[in-house]
């Protein structure tokens, strides 16, 4: 009786850890993808000639910070 009680709540703190986890990801990516873009824009702002090679450089470090993320989350919900 005891080890079935001892099981589900292993279970059921897995569950919170990958949340958490997945949870952490996602605020990491937002705030790495907020700064990527404001950081561009007051590039753009100062020198606009030069704005379609920055667009280009922040899509792909946004990409890059998305596939992260959602690796990281992938990961947070296979440990359960």
């Amino acid at each position: 009786m005891i080890s079935l009680i001892l099981a589900a709540e292993a279970a059921g703190l897995a569950k919170l850890g990958a949340g958490i986890g997945a949870g952490l990801a996602a605020i990491g990516a937002g705030l790495g993808i907020g700064k990527i873009g404001g950081q561009a824009m007051d590039a753009m702002a100062r020198q606009p000639e030069v704005m379609n090679k920055l667009f280009t450089n922040m899509i792909v470090a946004a990409a890059l910070i998305e596939g992260v993320a959602l690796f990281a989350a992938v990961i947070a919900f296979l440990c359960v």
